[in-house]
């Protein structure tokens, strides 16, 4: 970051003599700050083009209009016996795969898909764990200009045709089954459905994973049949264009089907080599670890880490099996320079009181990463209490609209508990009020006023890109809506309040329910909680439903304790007007909470899309709740 800003001030003309000052130069010279990223990072490709901007308008901006480069070639950097994945599957299942074999693997898949017919723009779908095959499969289909899309295996049939189904895919790589939590789970019967209902698929590749058998699916063949056919050899690397498509993605489809949201090639390298090389500070040799799933933004993130020449350490499974130290014992044994995670993960690690401090030797970890939902002061006080005292802790926010952060962590400066550290470089970040007027302090809308590279380039089946003007650009014509509730901090860090959409507003006043769950959580009788809105007596009242620690009950004293607590540690405004105990909360496959579906259970509406939801069942348990009607 500093070798960057010093760069910097040769083109800025002028001392850059802080990262503000860098920042906003970064948002002020848009088209020489990218440019200028470009060549840091030493992006490989066969034209780079005069113009780094071209049409600077959102949506509709192009960014390096002339360039012709392959996304794979860029991750494809190194060719020699040094680790490129490690995998590990609950502790268990170890697997090793250097840089060469990574190489001959693509290369041998990629011959297997041209034999196939794909070409450039054809969908190739994963439904797959977070193995090194899927990466093969992700690049192989990279460097023909293929474009990837992938769930992971704890979607169920219906989930998977939701998304897949609106895409079309020609090849689909798929696992014979997967272990969660000490269990081995058999996809036969899912892929049947699946497979069935995809008639443009022409091609299934069975990855054998847990050994269990797959039959009934028509047109398939073993992923080291397709493999063995080809000697490796040198990759046909497709020169395509900056915006040419590389991912669909989908929103998290609670509220409807889901949204496709297309990203492009150079602007899913661009922007997410920024947030490795200069955000986390990592460099080639360095071990990058993201527990993540093949459905969540963040294994595309933590995929690119192989640009910069750093070791991807895969996980797949329970990061509670056999017990709470696995991801631990793997950042140990894997040397895990940065190590990355969610904030809920972070809070179970301190509800279970684990010491990692006091048990695993992590003097490779230097960074800490979390997201998927605020971290609260207090996770912040476990990490550095619990877990590692040096070293930095980064809460990062942005999404899988933008595959990459708006927010995130800065090596250059403090961490400070219960903040953000800073805005990314070249995401001109503010926060408005409702009439679009910026705010200095207090809490707003999250808006990005100038364009960024991996903004989606659509939305799959949108051909006149009204569904994703609308979904972004409606509430502030050509400024990006993000969708969070945030305030920017005296020291110039960021709070998320949650998200705008599940802001609660008793007396009409708006509040967020991440300052709500930073005081409650953090009581040992509470495990976690949801807060949502009621409409009652025209207007609308604060519920709290909370899951209780094994052996607590829901007594009279511990909610008058919340609602004080709630009081003291938020505001009057944010105490709930009801205190209901559940067992469970509903969460989506990435493991976010769902408080607008818990909200139109309780007001009577039905979940449209219970299949995107990892635990359904859940939902049921927020329906006729007396209490509520009175």
């Amino acid at each position: 970051m500093t070798r960057f800003r010093l760069e910097a001030e040769t083109l800025a003309g002028r001392n850059l003599p802080d990262y503000l000052a860098l920042h906003s130069w970064s948002v002020t010279e848009t088209a020489a700050f990218w440019d200028a990223v470009w060549d840091f990072c030493g992006v490989i490709a066969a034209e780079k083009g005069a113009r780094a901007l071209g049409t600077a308008i959102m949506p509709g901006a192009e960014f390096f209009p002339d360039a012709r480069l392959n996304f794979a070639e860029n991750l494809l950097r190194k060719n020699d016996t040094s680790p490129a994945l490690h995998f590990n599957n609950e502790g268990d299942h170890k697997r090793t795969m250097s840089w060469a074999q990574l190489r001959a693997g693509v290369s041998q898949f990629a011959q297997a898909l041209r034999a196939w017919g794909v070409t450039p723009g054809d969908r190739v779908a994963g439904y797959m764990p977070n193995l090194p095959e899927t990466i093969v499969a992700m690049l192989a289909s990279a460097s023909i200009g293929a474009v990837w899309s992938s769930c992971s295996p704890d979607f169920g049939a219906k989930g998977v045709l939701d998304r897949f189904g609106q895409i079309e895919p020609k090849v689909l790589i798929a696992c014979d089954g997967y272990r969660y939590n000490g269990k081995t789970l058999a996809l036969e019967d899912n892929l049947r459905e699946i497979t069935a209902q995809l008639p443009t698929l022409e091609h299934v590749v069975i990855v054998p994973f847990v050994d269990a058998p797959v039959t009934g699916v028509a047109k398939t063949v073993r992923w080291e049949e397709a493999c063995a056919s080809f000697k490796p050899k040198d990759i046909l690397f497709e020169q395509l264009p900056f915006n040419h498509p590389l991912y669909i993605m989908f929103s998290s489809g609670t509220t409807g089907a889901p949204k496709c949201i297309v990203h492009s090639a150079g602007g899913t390298l661009l922007q997410q080599l920024k947030e490795h090389v200069l955000h986390c500070d990592l460099k080639e040799g360095d071990t990058l670890f993201y527990f993540t799933t093949c459905g969540w933004m963040m294994w595309n993130w933590l995929v690119a880490g192989l640009g910069v020449g750093a070791t991807l350490a895969l996980y797949d499974g329970s990061p509670f099996y056999p017990d709470g130290n696995v991801l631990f014992d793997y950042a140990d044994e894997a040397g895990v320079n940065v190590f990355g995670t969610s904030a809920k993960f972070i809070d179970a690690l301190n509800k279970e009181n684990l010491k990692p401090i006091e048990t695993h030797d992590l003097s490779d970890l230097r960074l800490i990463l979390s997201t998927g939902s605020p971290l609260v002061d207090e996770g912040f006080e476990y990490v550095y209490r619990g877990i590692k005292q040096d070293v930095q802790l980064s809460s990062i926010s942005g999404g899988t609209d933008i595959v990459s952060c708006f927010v995130l962590g800065n090596p250059v400066l403090p961490v400070w508990k219960g903040e953000i550290q800073s805005k990314g470089l070249g995401m001109a970040v503010e926060i408005w009020d409702e009439g679009g007027d910026v705010l200095t302090y207090g809490k707003g809308e999250l808006v990005c006023t100038k364009p960024f590279p991996s903004m989606p380039i659509g939305f799959w089946n949108d051909p006149d890109g009204v569904k994703y003007a609308a979904a972004y650009f409606d509430r502030f014509p050509g400024v990006w809506h993000h969708g969070d509730f945030a305030e920017v901090t005296e020291r110039g860090g960021v709070i998320i309040h949650g998200r705008s959409d599940a802001t609660l507003n008793p007396g009409g006043v708006r509040i967020g329910t991440a300052e709500i769950y930073a005081v409650v959580e953090t009581l040992p009788e509470i495990r976690e909680a949801i807060a949502v809105g009621q409409s009652w007596q025209d207007d609308v009242r604060v519920v709290l439903f909370v899951v209780l620690a094994e052996g607590a009950e829901l007594t009279d004293e511990l909610i008058a304790t919340i609602r004080s607590n709630i009081r003291k540690g938020a505001s009057p405004r944010h105490v709930p007007a009801k205190v209901v105990a559940v067992t469970d909360i509903p969460r989506t496959k990435s493991g976010k909470i769902t408080e607008l579906a818990v909200r139109d259970i309780i007001e009577g509406r039905d979940v449209k899309n219970r299949e995107a939801l990892a635990n359904p069942e859940a939902l049921d348990l927020y329906k006729d709740i007396a209490e509520l009607a009175e």
